[in-house]
């Protein structure tokens, strides 16, 4: 990975028993312990293969074996790469919903990153009020209820993804800063709250993926080339 690069990977979480089977193998006991406690066979299985997945996408990049890869939980939490003889750790992030998965990975910046299923029936407007900036919610109402359900989740991602990046959790609240939401109009940071200077030292970027989700990706820094791959169900 160049340096100036950003790669995010989708993941299809609906893999075959084999696939299930091998990527199984490859998690720590850990991650096997938490598989074990989905109540339903199909998160269960998701699980397995979007941490499988991203055992084997930073193993590649690495070039070590994906077992052999140790993680510990940031000051909030974020999950990090325990550092290696072999390299620097990446700094990637991990997001999935429903049978959708994305990971991004960088080489040193930090990234945050998230992806949503479009539920189109929920009371958006409610939540929006709950969650997001005042902006935010003045432009949401504005919209035509048909573009709605997508700029309700293009604010959540966004957010979502910021967030993440920050490996602020619930410390930074969502209504403390504003991003783009309107369908078509470009991914961004648009203020935040303590510190004006903030919002220009994000990039924010929408992920394609298909009608039924929406995925964000927010990464430190403007100098960067997004490339996406799509992770094939044999392997990286």
């Amino acid at each position: 990975m160049a340096d100036d690069e950003v790669h995010v990977w989708l993941v299809d979480l609906d893999a075959s028993d084999c696939r299930i089977e091998q990527l199984q193998k490859d998690l720590s006991s850990e991650e096997l312990a938490r598989a074990g406690k989905f109540k339903f066979e199909r998160d269960r299985k998701r699980y397995i293969v979007a941490h499988g997945a991203l055992r084997h996408i930073l193993g590649h990049y690495l070039r070590i074996d994906p077992l052999r890869l140790k993680f510990l939980a940031g000051p909030q939490g974020k999950p990090e790469l325990l550092s290696t003889v072999e390299a620097k750790p990446l700094c990637f992030n991990l997001s999935h919903s429903a049978s959708a998965a994305l990971i991004g990975v960088t080489d040193g910046r930090r990234i945050g990153i998230d992806v949503e299923y479009i539920h189109r029936e929920f009371d958006r407007m409610e939540l929006a009020a709950r969650f997001f900036a005042p902006g935010e919610v003045a432009q949401l109402t504005r919209l035509p209820s048909a573009l709605q359900p997508q700029a309700f989740f293009n604010c959540w991602t966004r957010k979502e993804a910021y967030i993440k990046a920050q490996g602020l959790g619930l410390q930074l609240p969502l209504k403390d800063f504003e991003v783009s939401l309107i369908p078509g109009e470009p991914a961004a940071l648009l203020r935040t709250e303590d510190d004006v200077a903030e919002a220009s030292c994000w990039r924010l970027e929408e992920i394609p993926i298909g009608p039924d989700y929406i995925g964000a990706l927010a990464v430190e820094g403007h100098d960067w080339n997004l490339r996406c791959f799509q992770s094939p169900t044999n392997g990286v």
